[in-house]
């Protein structure tokens, strides 16, 4: 029974590091932290520097000026110099001249020797290769040649969590999506694209429409240019002619507010809008309001909402559910997976996490 336990603890091992959430601050001491799974535990005693998180990593650097990255349960020097490094939720990538490294889920890789401009997102890393004159992706371990050019490098039109939009010298404007480029149309002139993950919202010169790129497939979604859109995690938030807020998701268009938002924004899994100054969001099939009054800041990502509430704290709205978190003025607070962070004044903290306060 004991050798038994002790194989399934084994082999369970990588999949409790991968499970772990990152919620870095640091505390009154100086000490890097991080809250897990409703515990506080020291990661670094020795004061740290230009620190960047996502859900899954944070990056830092230490007092040794090593740049160093932790996922949740482990720490791994990644260069011995200050480097310029940038971090999304999944991925992490840093620069040391033009040699451009990456950190994929404890993996580590030289994607080139050679780059100027690099972006990284949540699934994806675009950089540009100058000895080649190209401009390449990666994308779950594999990197792929997006296009080269004669003259000066240019990054791509837009970039978003996994999908990418540019174009070639021709001005012939592709797509890249799931290992895949997918051919768009050809045209001149400025075309502003907005996409999130597995999906790109655009309007088409060629047939005058509303178009969207979702999983491969061109849609028209309207007869007409829409002139305010916002893409998410597979779907689309506009506002049509008539100033109606639509929602197109999975090949359907459903009307969600009939009067004229004064702003609406979108993140991830996330829709937001003022509508007679109420704070409004659509969450399973229904329109929710959050508030009363128009919070003079907030916080999307994920599926969070949080915002300053009515006394000057925080409040979230997570799953349906609108929490006060504190309401202590001026506090700070941040977003990392469906968990809230909240500093206050006295380098206190509380973390939000499955409707439960915790405090530190």
């Amino acid at each position: 029974m004991k050798n038994f336990l002790k194989i399934f603890l084994f082999l369970c091992i990588p999949l409790m590091a991968k499970a772990q959430n990152v919620i870095p601050f640091i505390d009154f001491n100086n000490y890097f932290e991080n809250f897990h799974d409703g515990a506080f535990s020291i990661v670094d005693f020795q004061q740290i520097r230009n620190m960047q998180a996502g859900d899954e990593c944070a990056v830092y650097t230490d007092f040794k000026s090593n740049l160093v990255v932790y996922n949740g349960s482990t720490k791994m020097n990644l260069a011995n110099v200050n480097s310029k490094f940038q971090v999304s939720d999944h991925l992490v990538a840093w620069q040391i001249g033009p040699t451009l490294n990456m950190w994929d889920d404890g993996k580590l890789r030289t994607l080139t020797y050679n780059s100027i401009d690099y972006v990284v997102k949540d699934s994806i890393v675009v950089y540009s290769d100058f000895r080649y004159n190209s401009v390449n992706v990666y994308w779950k371990g594999e990197i792929y040649p997006l296009y080269t050019v004669v003259d000066e490098i240019y990054m791509p039109e837009f970039i978003g969590e996994n999908v990418i939009v540019f174009k070639d010298n021709g001005n012939f404007y592709k797509i890249f999506w799931n290992g895949k480029i997918y051919d768009i149309g050809v045209w001149n002139g400025s075309i502003t694209f907005d996409g999130g993950t597995d999906i790109v919202a655009f309007n088409d010169p060629t047939t005058r429409t509303f178009t969207v790129f979702d999983k491969g497939q061109l849609i028209e979604v309207e007869s007409f240019f829409m002139n305010k859109y916002n893409a998410g995690r597979g779907f689309v938030v506009y506002e049509d002619l008539n100033n109606n807020l639509k929602l197109y998701k999975a090949n359907e268009t459903i009307k969600i507010s009939n009067f004229s938002a004064s702003k609406f924004e979108v993140k991830d899994d996330v829709i937001l809008w003022v509508e007679n100054n109420y704070f409004k969001t659509y969450f399973n099939d229904e329109v929710k309001t959050i508030c009363n009054f128009t919070p003079i800041d907030y916080l999307l990502k994920n599926n969070v909402i949080a915002y300053r509430n009515v006394m000057g704290g925080v409040s979230a709205f997570v799953d349906g559910i609108n929490v006060e978190i504190t309401n202590q003025k001026d506090a700070e607070y941040s977003i990392f997976g469906s968990s809230v962070l909240v500093k206050l004044f006295n380098n206190s903290y509380i973390v939000l996490q499955k409707g439960v306060k915790f405090s530190k």
